[in-house]
């Protein structure tokens, strides 16, 4: 149904307003929220969510609401994945209407606490045949169910977050072949230019050997040749590094973290500062690192949400059988009932729990605020 079907200017204008969110200088995160909350108010809906679909494209990776109390969600025990009538859409990309979503076939019932769900509405989130999540809304307020004119709003709404995301990738994709060029340049320049003026200093130096008679100044310029010789042994090994590890880095698994800290630097006000130790990109397989995204992902948005900081660190190691994460801000610490009710911290901790792994908090010895340890085998 086009849009020049839908009658209502109002409804029409909050689309519009929706949908320029995307031009702004805003996070991915923060996009996709606002794209949430306005899915929401545009169809008259309870309830909104926003499933990000993983690398493999058969579960959510993210899962962003609107519409329930915090504290409420928080009791929920379980975030969802795809199983049930949410799986429809990640089979078959296309919208799908529920009167009532209880009584579908495919309904696997709803976990403890969580609110009653009727009438249901599903989007999908596509650019093209590519498809990265999904829009869903439930308990139309007003009606029984939804219509076709929601669907169609819905439908446009979902564009924009599809936009959104592709954008953020993209953008990601630029910064890593920013990263590559420069190596390439610098690999370049260290073998066209630095290289060739040792050499061409070498062989001057080797030269003016044949012509020096003191000895003692003989064997000082013969150290100066063999000095330079390691030097271009070892500026020729770099070069090969340069070169062999361009299509390794642009998917590995620290270009990953990294490209996430950057993407957070909006949410945050400032950039965390990253480390790495171990064999990360040899001992991390893809499963467990899109779970250590996650896990950095929670912990970030944890710091701008509550920990009114303006530093933070993200350490990842890995012992031959085991990876650490620790993520630690100077903010204010953990306040009232927040660590133990936060759904960050649930979360977490859950991930932790079924890789056979373990989670601890708590206040960080160095910076002042809040440590997160996060420890699975591998």
């Amino acid at each position: 149904m086009p849009l020049s079907k839908i009658d209502d200017p109002q409804r029409l204008r909050r689309l519009l307003d929706a949908v320029l969110v995307i031009e702004r200088d805003l996070s991915l995160r923060v996009v996709l929220e606002t794209l949430v909350r306005e899915s929401c108010l545009l169809a008259s809906a309870q309830y909104a969510a926003l499933g990000v679909l993983d690398d493999s494209g058969s579960s959510l990776s993210e899962f962003i609401t609107y519409g329930m109390d915090p504290a409420a969600e928080n009791l929920i025990p379980e975030r969802p994945t795809g199983r049930g009538v949410l799986g429809l859409l990640l089979t078959d990309a296309k919208p799908i209407r529920i009167k009532n979503v209880s009584e579908h076939p495919l309904a696997v019932g709803f976990p403890p606490n969580h609110p009653p769900m009727t009438s249901f509405l599903g989007v999908p989130i596509s650019v093209g045949e590519r498809v990265f999540g999904n829009l869903y809304l439930t308990n139309k307020l007003g009606a029984e169910e939804f219509d076709q004119d929601d669907e169609t709003l819905i439908s446009y709404l979902a564009r924009a977050a599809a936009i959104a995301i592709e954008n953020a990738r993209l953008q990601s994709a630029v910064a890593d072949y920013a990263m590559r060029a420069d190596r390439e340049r610098i690999a370049r320049e260290l073998h066209d230019e630095i290289i060739q003026r040792l050499f061409a200093i070498g062989l001057a130096l080797q030269g003016t050997l044949r012509v020096i008679i003191v000895p003692e100044a003989a064997t000082r310029v013969q150290a100066a040749i063999d000095d330079l010789d390691e030097a271009i042994k070892r500026i020729r090994a770099t070069i090969f590094a340069l070169e062999t590890s361009r299509e390794r880095f642009r998917e590995s698994f620290r270009a990953r973290i990294l490209s996430l800290v950057r993407e957070m630097q909006p949410v945050l006000g400032f950039e965390a500062s990253v480390t790495f130790a171990g064999p990360l990109d040899t001992l991390v397989d893809p499963p467990l690192a899109n779970q250590v995204l996650q896990v950095v992902r929670e912990a970030l948005s944890n710091i701008a949400k509550h920990a009114q900081a303006s530093t933070a660190t993200v350490s990842l190691s890995v012992a031959p059988d085991e990876l650490t994460v620790m993520v630690e801000d100077n903010g204010r610490g953990m306040v009232g009932e927040r660590s133990a009710t936060s759904r960050g911290i649930g979360n977490m901790e859950s991930r932790a729990r079924d890789l056979g792994g373990s989670f601890d908090y708590g206040s960080s010895a160095s910076l002042g605020g809040t440590f997160i340890r996060w420890s699975v085998p591998l």
